[in-house]
């Protein structure tokens, strides 16, 4: 999974699988844009992939925010010249407060497209035009086994995700002429500051057994999963490391499973 040299940028990069997708990029030759809406956490992830000895700097990015994209864009371009990899992971599960609404609100419904559809649509529409002007590009949705099936827990941001995995497709097809390669991946159960907010609701809820948050998150894993293990943002990493390469080549409008098996297509 060899990406020496290439530019990356990672939105939703300071924490979590953001964070575990720029270490392993990095780790495998990649220059990192650390973007987050987050700046001191993009800072603190910067620091991590130069002690790996790699170029990184950390931008504040709101893909919401058509005029953020845009200038975290031109600040990397500014930077580095070039975009090779670009890696939209910025998500989110609710609007503010979502943990204490028994149902989803109008206001998740639309906070959740915000930031997991159209701001892979933003941030694409940033970088694109400059991997056009290369003929070359690879870029990276993160979608989720959420947008596979649907549950009763969080409608809204099941939907999103399919959407994800819809909207890949459509860039996938627009942009194969200019050998731009688009893929999505659907990560499984993550043990990230996400989930342990999801588990958080289980363990205030009815609990006779008085499980912690990552007990029931455990839990769930062990109920779910055929390999009977959690996945790591590493092994997201892993993956978009492997898209990110040339040995992706032919690989386009795909949405690849990394679940431990939850879910097979």
């Amino acid at each position: 999974m060899d990406v020496t040299g290439k530019i990356a940028l990672v939105t939703g990069g300071g924490r979590g699988i953001g964070r575990g997708i720029g270490l392993v990029l990095a780790r495998n030759g990649a220059d990192v844009v650390v973007a987050d809406l987050n700046a001191e956490n993009a800072e603190a992830v910067a620091n991590e992939i130069r002690a790996l000895g790699r170029e990184s700097m950390s931008v504040a990015l709101d893909v919401t925010d058509s005029d953020s994209t845009e200038s975290g864009v031109r600040q990397a371009l500014e930077r580095f010249g070039r975009i090779d990899i670009l890696v939209n992971n910025a998500g989110t599960i609710g609007a503010p407060g979502w943990e204490a609404r028994e149902t989803p609100s109008e206001q998740d419904w639309d906070f959740i497209f915000e930031v997991n559809v159209k701001g892979i649509v933003k941030v694409t529409a940033a970088v694109a035009p400059h991997m056009k002007e290369r003929a070359y590009g690879k870029i990276i949705n993160l979608a989720s086994i959420a947008g596979r099936l649907g549950t009763d827990r969080n409608p809204p941001y099941n939907v999103s995700k399919a959407g994800v995995i819809s909207l890949t497709q459509s860039q996938a097809f627009e942009l194969a002429p200019y050998n731009i390669n688009v893929n999505a991946i659907c990560p499984g159960l993550l043990w990230t500051p996400m989930w342990e907010r999801v588990a958080s609701r289980t363990a205030t809820s009815p609990n006779p057994e008085g499980r912690s948050t990552r007990e029931v998150f455990e839990g769930y894993v062990k109920e779910n999963t055929p390999l009977g293990r959690e996945q790591t943002p590493e092994d997201i990493g892993n993956l978009a490391a492997f898209l990110a390469s040339d040995y992706s080549l032919n690989i386009t409008g795909q949405a690849i499973n990394v679940s431990g098996g939850f879910f097979m297509n």
